[in-house]
């Protein structure tokens, strides 16, 4: 048995990826966490309001930069190898938090910590676009084929980990160094936390393994055909479809859930402890969803989640009132039917792909995506329900469901197949035969 292919290597790989993951999302969920913060210390606090929306500038700036970070250490870990672009992304993302949390105030530098802040944030954007299709592509082409989606749900159980950590600490500081105290130096305990330990999960990362899908491909690199122009559109359509409903469902439903709930009279205690329970539940079922895939396939998976946004989009936003179980209940549908694409996405995404450009294709397509459909999730919620005009939502994320479902019928069915046996060739992809399993795998 050779090293990269060694049970114990993967396992090995996995975790140091899957750990790596969750950090990504902590940082990136505490840069939300904290916005107040940054906008008092970091921006002119003269004018709280311009503050504020100063910071959400930034925010969404991370946003922007997730599409050429995905482009980029995209199409470099196709090049490079995937162990070296993650090892590279974790390092920036490690050096963005630590960055953030020293930048001196606004009332020492002036306009500087608002650029800062900006440099550090745009830092933070690029390595985290570049990280999740990476990341992606990885876990899938180190799993073995016929445990692909059980393996693929690690990375989404380490994004729910990771938010659930960043709001946990926001919590235990809170109450440890008070409100006073967070305005001062709390915030920078925060993403100091995070920096450190991003260079804990650098050093992980050292230790794991090269993918041996990657390793293949490059000794028959000079064989390997270009992809045609029909190819990449049909790929970025596929990526497009199966990413869409669950980016705007994600960022309403959970990223945002409790905020709206709060906004809407709901105890904020209350709201954050059923959000968190429902998050707990769901990290229990992710690794079912998975095994579903490995045993079903992945299209019935895909087109039982799109009728699940047909179905429950409706009941979920009329449920919640100010009482805290029913924003649970609500979470725990929303969840519970988001596990079933989130499980496989990582693999999902990965098979759509020929080996050649897989990460840059994961990465840039689906980082386009959910810039496009998840970042303006929140704001056409909350503009169109002001506006009265939130059944038009409601017809928008149903219709993206729709869209799903016809996704699973569109996509070549992949689970258990090789992932170096889908290849370009002419204007098609071409997913050959899987050889026997070996004892390998």
């Amino acid at each position: 048995m050779n090293e990269p292919t060694s049970r114990q290597g993967r396992l090995k790989s996995l975790r140091a990826a899957g750990i790596g993951n969750a950090l990504e999302w902590f940082d990136w969920t505490l840069y939300a966490t904290f916005s107040v913060y940054l906008a008092s210390n970091l921006f002119d606090k003269t004018d709280a309001r311009s503050a504020m929306l100063g910071t959400l500038a930034v925010f969404a700036v991370g946003f922007v930069a997730r599409p050429v970070g995905g482009l980029l250490f995209g199409h470099l870990s196709d090049r490079l190898g995937r162990r070296t672009i993650l090892i590279i992304t974790m390092m920036l993302q490690a050096i963005s938090s630590l960055g953030i949390a020293v930048i001196p105030g606004y009332q020492s530098i002036g306009l500087y910590a608002s650029v800062a802040l900006l440099f550090f944030r745009l830092m933070q954007g690029l390595a985290h676009g570049g990280e999740t299709g990476v990341s992606y592509t990885y876990v899938a082409e180190i799993a073995p084929s016929k445990h692909r989606g059980l393996w693929s749900s690690s990375l989404y159980i380490g994004v729910t980990l990771g938010v659930m950590a960043a709001t946990g600490v926001a919590a235990v500081l809170t109450w440890l160094c008070g409100a006073q105290g967070m305005s001062e130096y709390g915030w920078r305990i925060g993403f100091g936390i995070g920096g450190v330990l991003g260079i804990y999960a650098l050093f992980l990362r050292r230790g794991a393994q090269e993918s041996h899908v990657f390793v293949a491909q490059q000794a028959q690199s000079r064989s390997s055909p270009r992809l045609s122009r029909g190819e990449v559109l049909r790929i970025s359509r596929n990526i497009v479809m199966l990413a869409a409903a669950a980016n705007v469902t994600y960022y309403a439903w959970v990223t945002f859930g409790a905020a709206t709930a709060i906004a809407q009279g709901m105890d904020a205690n209350g709201a954050y402890l059923a959000s968190l329970l429902a998050q707990i539940l769901c990290v229990c079922w992710l690794p079912v969803c998975g095994m579903l895939s490995d045993r079903l396939g992945r299209k019935p998976m895909v087109i039982a989640w799109g009728v699940g946004v047909v179905v429950l989009t409706y009941p979920i936003s009329v449920m919640v009132t100010t009482e805290p179980h029913t924003l649970f209940l609500a979470q725990v549908l929303g969840l519970g039917a988001w596990s079933l694409i989130a499980a496989i996405f990582p693999a999902v995404l990965s098979e759509q792909v020929p080996t050649q450009a897989r990460a840059q294709g994961v990465g840039f397509v689906s980082s386009v995506s959910v810039a496009i459909f998840g970042g303006t999730a929140p704001y056409l919620h909350s503009y169109l329900t002001g506006a009265g005009l939130g059944y038009l939502y409601i017809g928008y994320v149903m219709g993206l469901g729709l869209v799903t479902v016809m996704a699973g019928f569109l996509i070549k069915e992949t689970a258990g197949i090789d992932l170096a046996q889908i290849v370009a060739h002419s204007t098609r992809t071409r997913v050959e035969p899987c050889p026997p399993m070996t004892s390998r795998e």
